[in-house]
């Protein structure tokens, strides 16, 4: 019986191990060679005539802004806007106190009246003493007086018609209106609080036209002639739609016509101005947003180009994962240029045209590791 047993035993492990091998040998043909190399996508580096650039960092100016100004003194009565709206040339934005300046104008108008009306008679007392004078009733002296007179009087109604003028037009600014269509500021001065405006015109308010935008920026001295010096001036097609970089989240097809330069350097900055125009589109664009102007400054006929993202850094600068021959990674320090459609690098220094290079999985390769390629586009 013993003996059964112990033979009933050992089959059962014998069937048991048959099962586990049997496991092992499916989930191995399942699963293939663990020690077959790692499929990784590669690019060749491309070669292509692209256009230099320089980044700038710029700052966005309207093209047409105006302060909105009080002329008078008096105490602002009302203000006639909100804030950030859209207003038009002529609106009425706010208005002062007027009796003064009414006052004033009813007294430049007695006083034309009374001009006028000294004109008047001395006109009529020239034309009797001429008259007169025909007929020897009065002297030449007495003629040239007269003449005199209408003259002096005369002269006194334009200055009267002078004071009633300046008169109306200070009477006029107690209503401010908008000197031009676009997006006003907050009020500077509350209604309700006195301004002084006779002596020099106070600010309560600015107004942008962001229709007509530009974009501001600057470069060294020794820059322009590295960069411009090399080009025939802003007449160069170069500086036609140069584009735009914004830090917001807008839309980054925004470009700028280069129409001007400073015809003298900055003394403080050592700098050189220059301003293009470029169109606000969707109305998204401000007055004082920062902008990163690419500034082209030459063409790279054969420039190198790679995938940015396959690019990566350490304490040496930049690398690229490159694949030999026999495919086989090694870890290539690089030089690197500009970016290029947003997605490419240019590669002054490291690699040669065609070479394999890896653009995904970075994380999983190591230098000296052997790979499966995949060549990519």
């Amino acid at each position: 019986m013993k003996a059964k047993s112990l033979n009933a035993i050992l089959l059962c492990c014998a069937v048991a191990m048959q099962i586990v091998f049997a496991g092992c040998s499916g989930k191995k043909a399942k699963h293939g060679n663990a020690d077959a190399p790692l499929k990784v996508q590669v690019a060749e580096a491309v070669t292509d005539s692209v256009v230099l650039y320089k980044s700038l960092p710029g700052v966005i100016t309207s093209a047409n802004m105006a302060n909105v100004v009080a002329r008078t003194n008096g105490k602002i009565l009302t203000q006639n806007y909100t804030a950030g709206q859209y207003v038009q040339k002529g609106q009425v934005l706010f208005t002062l106190e007027s009796t003064t300046y009414r006052d004033a104008v009813q007294q430049a108008e007695a006083s034309l009246a009374t001009a006028e009306s000294q004109r008047d008679y001395y006109t009529r007392q020239l034309a009797a003493m001429r008259k007169a004078f025909e007929g020897d009733a009065v002297s030449a002296m007495q003629v040239a007086q007269a003449e005199s007179n209408l003259k002096q009087a005369e002269a006194s109604v334009k200055t009267a018609q002078a004071s009633l003028s300046t008169a109306r037009e200070n009477l006029s600014h107690c209503t401010v209106t908008a000197p031009m269509s676009g997006y006003i500021t907050e009020s500077l001065i509350d209604a309700g609080n006195y301004v002084g405006g006779e002596g020099a015109a106070v600010t309560l308010a600015t107004i942008y036209d962001n229709s007509a935008l530009q974009a501001n920026f600057s470069i060294s001295d020794s820059e322009y002639e590295k960069l411009i010096g090399k080009t025939g001036g802003l007449s160069d097609d170069l500086y036609r739609n140069v584009p735009l970089t914004f830090r917001e989240k807008l839309r980054n097809d925004y470009t700028t016509d280069l129409y001007y330069a400073s015809p003298s350097v900055d003394g403080s900055t050592a700098s050189i101005q220059f301003i293009g125009n470029l169109t606000n589109k969707d109305n998204e664009l401000r007055n004082g947003m920062y902008v990163s102007v690419s500034l082209p400054y030459g063409v790279a006929p054969h420039a190198i180009l790679v995938k940015d993202a396959s690019l990566g850094s350490d304490q040496l600068g930049y690398y690229l994962y490159t694949v030999d021959d026999q495919n086989v990674v090694h870890h290539t320090t690089v030089q690197v240029g500009d970016l290029y459609q947003d997605s490419l690098r240019i590669i002054t220094a490291g690699i040669r045209p065609g070479e394999r290079y890896v653009t995904k999985a970075l994380l999983k390769v190591r230098s000296g590791e052997t790979i499966d390629p995949v060549l990519t586009k």
